[in-house]
């Protein structure tokens, strides 16, 4: 009997009417929609349903075949808010595809592919329906009842191989800004194809549903401070049961409860008093150390991230005997296409005797870095060959990929070692001592070589185009222009260090997919990508005022950009950069104060309603503050856009979050007034 969800994330059994925690009505709108029939029709002629392989709070999930292309096998996840009218599953719709955008850009093969998302009209009704890849295999809790049924679990070198498998997977996502949520063993494929684990059913996607929910249906869904509470009790840790907040080491906790879940066959609520868990199972002291650090009830105790949990067992506990952390050469090369990934298994009729030892997992192949990291260091070695002195240096030659089939894995970001010699004796003792004071510079900073060389030849070469990027020479002839490279890297030093260690280290592997990373989460927090770039341009054209706009992040200094954003973002985050206007009771009008440094902006939101006669007043004797004023949907034209004007009032068009973002772009501090009036009374609890 496969089991049932609530909105929240409450496990059930199938036939129950209520969620036996909360209370929440199950299913009043997919059961409607699965005795209606929809086995056996064509959805958006194309997809033919042909079973239900699961279903939970917010929809049932169909086995499906894709006839326009050759049959095959996908699986369709429908999204099915309890919402009425069209404008409703618009805006639903219009959520979704914003929240869960990043999901469409996961490209791994150990997470499911999404394929697309579209709408079907059925029996009068809108639906909307997530197109996944397909794949057969079987759930680690289906396997760990077999194995229950004959007497055993699972074991510690199993549940390590399995650690070794899906940290990677961690890594990838987490990097993206995506937070998992709600792993378990049900949420976990052992794939029949090739022996890996598949992390599937994000609980992102449930998240942004009971959002909808909450935002079109206030009363269905309670959220303690606008927090979504996802995840299965025993799984999740506190913050996220507790406060609806996630964060890459949440993950980790339910990763290693879902070990000893495996390891013992006892259920979460069990294991956690009194650390039971340690009294259900013999483990090697190097392994019990590392599960009881990722299950510390206090999150700023565990690891911080996948990678050093790697490093943990790399350390500690001995290595499968196959290479297993690593994505098939395929996926890294991008030459043929990664295998199909399913959210939810078929259950399938295999054997015990395949379980009883998990079989081994072919070895893969350590070519280079990948293709990101492959793509990033020819984006920028490419502009070093031929330009600035240190770019003909010795010393950087291994940093040069040779070929693809035979490539040298890029150095990552922090301190590189120095070669026994490599400032070559013709420079004078002066000018030596000069460039290794530039190099241990930059390798204190953790600024990445390949990188920053790029960088300064970038600004050395704008100054200097009539040298159509000649190589600097260690003759006396380019002796001024080798001091002038000096100086302008040192420059570029004092410049760099106002950014965060953390960012400053990622300078040089930034991608499309970073900023999508970014995109995404900052809609999170109910503000726009417009906001965070002004936020962004304000602190990095205070530092690099005469850099043009133009092809800005196909540069290496959009490398920087991408760093400033990421800072900004974590202030948003925290709060620091990012305030809520709430109006007082009774009052139709708001006064805020504030103080921003050079570079620095802030960032409100207001919940406005469409036909208020606003009033928006910045008072500063600063003239290089800016104000910028959003409407909630993003492809609506700016009231007011990096503009030095002072005030703005007029009749709003739309219902919403209105975004107002104050920057300080000169040289000096910037004091600032804010005033937001409406004519009527302002609607803060959203839409009804």
């Amino acid at each position: 009997m496969a089991p049932l969800y609530c909105s929240q994330g409450h496990e059930n059994l199938e036939d129950s009417r209520f969620c036996r925690q909360c209370g929440e009505r199950l299913n009043p709108v997919t059961e409607e929609l699965y005795q209606g029939g929809i086995v056996g029709r064509t959805l958006s002629f194309r997809y033919r349903v042909l079973r239900e392989l699961g279903h939970g709070g917010f929809g049932r999930t169909y086995l499906a075949e894709d006839i326009n292309r050759f049959h095959e096998p996908c699986v369709l996840k429908e999204f099915a808010p309890q919402v009425q009218g069209s404008q409703d599953l618009q805006k639903a719709e219009e959520l979704f595809e914003r929240e869960a955008g990043i999901l469409y850009q996961l490209q791994h093969p150990q997470i499911p592919r999404f394929r697309e998302l579209f709408r079907a009209e059925f029996q009068g009704r809108g639906r909307l329906f997530l197109v996944q890849d397909y794949v057969e295999g079987q759930t680690y809790q289906a396997i760990l009842r077999s194995r229950q049924s004959q007497g055993f679990c699972f074991s510690e070198t199993e549940v390590t191989q399995l650690l070794f498998q899906l940290l990677p997977v961690l890594t990838y996502i987490h990097e993206r800004g995506v937070i998992h949520r709600d792993i378990s063993p049900d949420n976990l494929i052992w794939r029949s194809a090739d022996g890996l684990p598949v992390l599937i059913d994000f609980g992102g996607v449930k998240q942004v549903a009971a959002e909808v929910i909450s935002q079109v249906n206030p009363a269905r869904v309670a959220q303690p401070s606008g927090a979504t509470l996802l995840g299965k009790i025993g799984y999740a840790p506190v913050e996220q049961i507790a406060k609806g907040e996630a964060f890459p080491h949440s993950d980790l906790y339910a990763l290693a409860m879902t070990v000893l879940v495996l390891l013992t066959g006892k259920a979460p609520q069990d294991l956690l008093e009194d650390n039971h868990w340690q009294k259900q199972v013999r483990l090697s002291p190097q392994f019990m150390s590392i599960l009881n650090r990722m299950l510390e009830p206090y999150p700023v105790k565990r690891f911080q991230s996948a990678q050093e949990v790697l490093r943990a067992l790399k350390g500690g506990v001995p290595k499968p005997r196959h290479n297993i952390t690593q994505p098939p050469v395929e996926y890294q090369s991008g030459q043929k296409p990664y295998p199909a990934t399913i959210a939810v298994a078929l259950p399938a009729k295999t054997e015990l005797s395949q379980f009883q030892t998990l079989p081994p997992v072919p070895v893969r192949s350590r070519r280079g870095s990948g293709f990101v990291g492959f793509f990033a260091s020819l984006l920028f070695v490419a502009g070093l060959v031929g330009s600035g002195w240190w770019a003909g240096n010795r010393w950087l030659l291994p940093l040069l990929p040779i070929s693809q089939e035979n490539q040298v894995k890029p150095q990552k970001p922090g301190p590189q070692p120095t070669p026994s010699n490599p400032l070559e004796p013709t420079f004078s003792k002066a000018e030596q001592t000069r460039k290794e004071k530039i190099i241990k510079r930059r390798e204190e900073l953790g600024i990445d070589n390949t990188f920053f060389v790029g960088l300064v030849n970038q600004v050395f070469h704008a100054k200097h185009p009539e040298l159509e990027g000649r190589q600097l020479s260690r003759e006396t002839k380019d002796k001024v222009l080798r001091s002038e490279w000096d100086k302008i890297a040192t420059d570029l030093l004092d410049r760099l260090q106002t950014i965060s260690p953390e960012a400053r280290s990622r300078m040089g592997q930034y991608t499309e997919a970073s900023i999508q990373a970014r995109q995404t989460t900052v809609n999170q927090l109910n503000l726009s990508s417009r906001a965070l770039n002004d936020l962004t341009d304000a602190q990095f054209f205070s530092l690099f005022p005469e850099q043009p706009r133009e092809n800005l992040l196909k540069q290496p200094v959009g490398q920087v950009w991408q760093a400033i954003a990421d800072d900004q973002l974590k202030a948003l985050r925290a709060g620091t950069a990012l305030e809520a206007i709430q109006f007082p009771e009774g009052s139709f009008s708001h006064q805020l104060n504030g103080s921003l440094k050079p570079g620095q902006g802030k960032a409100y939101t207001a919940q406005l309603a469409k036909e208020q006669m606003i009033r928006l007043k910045l008072q500063t004797d600063s003239p290089s503050a800016r104000i910028s004023f959003y409407l909630p949907t993003s492809k609506s034209a700016a009231l007011l856009e990096d503009s030095s004007e002072r005030e703005w009032s007029g009749k709003l068009t739309e219902t919403g979050l209105y975004e107002v973002v104050i920057v300080a772009t000169g040289s000096d501090p910037v004091n600032y007034t804010l005033d937001l009036g409406a004519a009527e009374e302002v609607n803060t609890g959203g839409e009804n």
